[in-house]
């Protein structure tokens, strides 16, 4: 079920000094329980384009809104609402799975009664609980992804943002983490992901946009996708590399 714009750009643009455009005129409008994919080749402002959204980055022009509010103007506000899993998962390593959880509850001021139960049951649905008072440090890369889900998941975030979240996952946990967003998208939350796992975004996303050299170059369901390619084009693979090669 979509509904109001979640997260919406209007010509977002970030330049670095004068003459390097990483990012330019992007208009995206992702709606409540979307799962939106972003495609792009390596050095395409993906990364650019996640560090805007978040406020990780001032934009040059333009604006982001989350669910309606600036986040340059509102940070705080816009924060709330959204959680954002980067490509390469930071923990601090001398806490355990455990501890850092605990800290995260904190850290967001969800540190309620019952809590505790609440990060057993995550570190229960992804798996991990056996290792949870383990240092994060001894954790593979795939362990910290899911200890990182099992930390945005606790904290029950309208908005999910999340850079190439399957790296590191065993199919097991890879099926089970798409299961995940499909349940999370039915109840209305809203998954932006930027991949470069084409299967993955053919199979979760309801709309995808295809970014190129800081630019938007098509956008939209697969079946509109098709039709921008052209071609009796059916899968995202071939779709995705017609249309960079046209650029």
């Amino acid at each position: 079920m979509t509904g109001a714009a979640a997260i919406r750009t209007e010509n977002l643009t970030k330049r670095f000094g004068r003459d390097t455009v990483a990012l330019a005129d992007l208009n995206l409008e992702i709606s409540e329980g979307e799962i939106f994919g972003l495609l792009g080749p390596n050095g395409a402002g993906k990364t650019t384009t996640i560090k805007l959204l978040t406020g990780l980055l001032k934009p040059t022009s333009g604006k982001v809104l989350i669910k309606g509010i600036d986040i340059m103007e509102n940070p705080v506000g816009a924060k709330r609402k959204f959680a954002l899993l980067p490509d390469v998962p930071y923990l601090y390593k001398k806490l355990t799975g455990w501890e850092f959880m605990k800290f995260v509850s904190k850290i967001y001021r969800i540190d309620r009664p019952g809590i505790d139960m609440e990060i057993d049951r995550q570190l229960r649905v992804f798996n991990i609980r056996e290792i949870a008072h383990d240092l994060t440090e001894s954790y593979s890369h795939g362990l910290r992804q899911r200890l990182l889900l099992a930390s945005v998941m606790m904290r029950d975030p309208d908005i999910i943002i999340l850079d190439e979240p399957m790296v590191g996952l065993d199919p097991q946990a890879a099926r089970m983490v798409k299961d995940m967003f499909r349940k999370l998208a039915d109840n209305n939350k809203t998954i932006f992901l930027s991949t470069h796992t084409l299967n993955d975004a053919q199979e979760l996303c309801g709309k995808i946009a295809i970014i190129d050299r800081g630019r938007l170059i098509a956008q939209g369901t697969m079946d509109q996708l098709k039709e921008t390619a052209g071609a009796g084009l059916e899968s995202l693979e071939d779709i995705y590399l017609t249309i960079t090669k046209d650029e």
